[in-house]
This record gives C-alpha cells, structure tokens and sequence, in this order.
C-alpha cells in the first residue's frame, strides 16, 4: 500500500470512529443518561441536560 492511500484510509477510520462516539453520545443524552468526560485535568460528569445535540458535535467533526 501506499502512503496516500493510508493517509485517506486512516481519515475515514477516524471520522467513522467519531461519528460513532458522536452517535453513543447522542444516544445516552436522548435516554437521559449521563456521560463522564475528560475535562481541564479532571473526570467530569454531565447530565443528559448539559449534552449538546448532536447536530452541533456533526459541524465539529466535519
């Protein structure tokens, strides 16, 4: 293989992994369940309240 080729392989790989956080995500704020998150140095907890739609992660990924 060659490198770009692995460069293009590896930036689907990454944008798929991050749709899927997104989506496991989206899904625990629809269900009303909390995430912890890494955050500042510390492990922080949101609410289902305090996650941002999931729209708004999407523009970030992209």
């Amino acid at each position: 293989m060659n490198e770009p080729y692995l460069t293009e392989l590896y930036q689907k790989i990454d944008a798929g992994v991050k749709l899927a956080i997104a989506e496991a995500i989206e899904k625990h704020r629809k269900l009303g369940q909390s995430i912890s998150i890494w955050q500042d140095g510390q492990i922080v907890t949101l609410t289902a309240d305090q996650i941002p739609p999931l729209e708004s992660e999407k523009s970030q990924i992209k």
